[in-house]
């Protein structure tokens, strides 16, 4: 596998984004660059009768593709690498991966447009795969792909697919809090008892994710609300949700948002005396939301053949397995067992939502922004 240096944003994006509105501010200004250029000539996918996305080219198997492949991964290396080798290993394809910022690559894709080299988005949340799809940049993908994994983690028009389940939660200190000590609803740590005692991670893709989330479920004003209560609580800011984590574990703050499979990783290098818990919300609360990382095939892709065989073997049981037992999160395919520390991803209460509608990300950085929080 060769790494391709991830480069920065081209000189309009870079003078168009400031330093405190992070990467994501590139993807919502993207967005508006190119619908006022007229984004993609590429034709608008075709339904079938029955309303299901387009046929598309049957997948490969892996053992018989061969060739090269381009993959822009808003996942790190530390999380996707070893898995992405393996596929290297039993396809004979040639990856080369573009490390970055989920919603920065996203943003390099809509204005690279048909000149991209990627064959494949690997999106570290649903906002940025949906935001490639409204600019008719992803190809349907095959239905017995799709079919695998459950209606609610795909897309709706088969633009892509969900490989892994990340739900969020509120990490609590152990020796400060129990269980009960938490509130139902993340709506009510606005209450002034939480005063400093809070942490996040606002610049983060997976929390302006959350937020998306929240905007579409309880409406703008709702959203705004729950912003600037937070925010009159005077929470500690983090630039990375381990960093977060630890704080919580440090006793620096008592509850802090993040998503679920960070603290197993933190076990998993510290110890079962680390000093958290994953608090999940139920009732279909907001703070359960549970979003996805998951894969578009552009409909530029020089190798469709290798991407499909890619996204065939990311939902493979070996790949399903990986992130299963690797990186703690959930396994999307049915049958793959996870972490039995985990509360099964069915008995988890997230809000019914089509994950595609999170990809506003421009409305919920100009909320964002309007609040003071970034």
């Amino acid at each position: 596998m060769v790494g391709v240096p991830t480069r920065g944003f081209t000189m309009r994006l870079a003078l168009l984004t400031s330093r405190s509105a992070g990467p994501v501010v590139a993807l919502g200004l993207a967005l508006v660059v190119a619908g006022c250029t007229g984004g993609s000539s590429s034709p608008t996918p075709t339904a079938s009768p029955e309303g299901s996305p387009a046929a598309s080219p049957s997948l490969s198997p892996a053992a018989t593709v061969g060739g090269s492949l381009t993959v822009y991964s808003g996942r790190s290396e530390k999380l996707v690498g070893p898995i992405i080798e393996r596929f290297e290993k039993a396809s004979g394809v040639n990856v080369e991966v573009r490390y970055g910022d989920t919603a920065e690559l996203a943003a390099t894709i809509l204005e690279e447009g048909d000149n991209s080299p990627a064959d494949v988005f690997f999106g570290q949340d649903a906002g940025a795969l949906g935001a490639l799809a409204k600019e008719n940049r992803s190809a349907p993908l095959p239905r017995e792909l799709l079919d695998r994994v459950d209606p609610r983690f795909r897309s709706p028009d088969g633009d892509w697919v969900g490989i892994s389940g990340r739900a969020r939660v509120a990490a609590y200190n152990t020796t400060r809090l129990k269980p009960e000590d938490l509130p139902a609803s993340i709506l009510e740590l606005t209450d002034p008892k939480w005063k400093g005692r809070l942490g996040w991670v606002p610049t983060n893709g997976s929390f302006q994710s959350f937020v998306t989330a929240l905007r579409v479920l309880k409406g703008e004003e709702a959203a705004r609300a729950w912003l600037e209560g937070i925010q009159a609580n005077e929470p500690k800011v983090y630039e990375k949700n381990t960093q977060a984590l630890e704080a919580v574990a440090a006793g620096e703050v008592d509850v802090a948002f993040i998503n679920h499979y960070y603290l197993l990783a933190a076990i998993r290098e510290q110890g079962p005396d680390f000093p958290v818990a994953n608090h999940f919300f139920q009732g279909g609360d907001p703070g359960a939301l549970v979003n996805v990382a998951g894969v578009s095939i552009l409909r530029t892709a020089r190798n469709p053949d290798a991407a499909h065989a890619f996204a065939d073997f990311l939902l493979s049981d070996e790949g399903q397995k990986y992130f299963a037992s690797e990186t703690f999160e959930y396994p999307l395919v049915p049958g793959v067992p996870v972490d039995e520390r985990l509360v099964p991803l069915a008995e988890v209460e997230s809000p019914q939502i089509d994950l595609s509608d999170l990809s506003d990300l421009r409305g919920t950085l100009e909320l964002l922004q309007k609040a003071g929080i970034i």
